[in-house]
């Protein structure tokens, strides 16, 4: 069995070519708020996303969740001219069996369907899988979430199966969560697809 001394996740600040993720902290309040208006994100009935005067205790329960260890949320920064785009974060982390979902992601409407996610997702995958020795990495989303789950297939991840009635939606409807996942044998496959994606070599 593989142990890595770097598991549990902490904060940690992980650079790609043209996003950063950087841990999440009350200064970016304003703006993630701003960032969230940018195709008015919250008003999507099958997501959790906030509204910008709730940005504040959105995030501050975020940090209450890392403190507790159940989750490290993350900040994601365009590169070029260090505009806040989004967030995401590690979450229902299993400290025995080194699995974790990536989840609790958005971005603003503007780079949707662009590299930000395909870049994203690479420096997350790669530090769950190379650092931290995880076995697999899950992606959840609501069965409606079509956009969702069309992104997550894209990455080359693969379906595990639908939680029926997972959860009670903010409009209080209930909620199939689709749950899909990268093993650690399949993560070579899926780190060379998204290099591609993005026109880099396969190193």
């Amino acid at each position: 069995m593989i142990h890595s001394t770097y598991y549990p996740p902490k904060p940690i600040h992980l650079s790609g070519d043209r996003v950063e993720l950087v841990p999440l902290v009350p200064d970016h309040t304003e703006a993630l708020a701003e960032a969230v208006q940018d195709g008015e994100l919250w008003k999507l009935w099958y997501t959790n996303i906030p509204e910008p005067e709730s940005m504040t205790v959105w995030i501050q329960k975020a940090l209450e969740e890392q403190e507790a260890g159940l989750s490290i949320p993350f900040a994601i920064i365009r590169k070029e001219d260090s505009k806040l785009l989004g967030t995401t974060r590690y979450m229902n982390i299993e400290k025995d069996a080194r699995r974790l979902e990536i989840g609790t992601t958005w971005y603003s409407k503007s780079v949707q369907k662009t590299f930000v996610n395909t870049e994203c997702k690479l420096l997350l995958l790669e530090h769950a899988f190379e650092t931290l020795g995880c076995i697999a990495v899950e992606f959840r989303t609501h069965f409606m979430n079509s956009t969702s789950r069309k992104a997550i297939e894209r990455l080359g991840a693969k379906l595990d199966g639908i939680l029926r009635n997972h959860r009670i939606s903010k409009n209080g409807t209930l909620r199939d969560t689709v749950v899909y996942s990268i093993t650690k044998e399949e993560w070579p496959t899926v780190r060379g697809n998204l290099l591609f994606k993005l026109g880099k070599p396969q190193v």
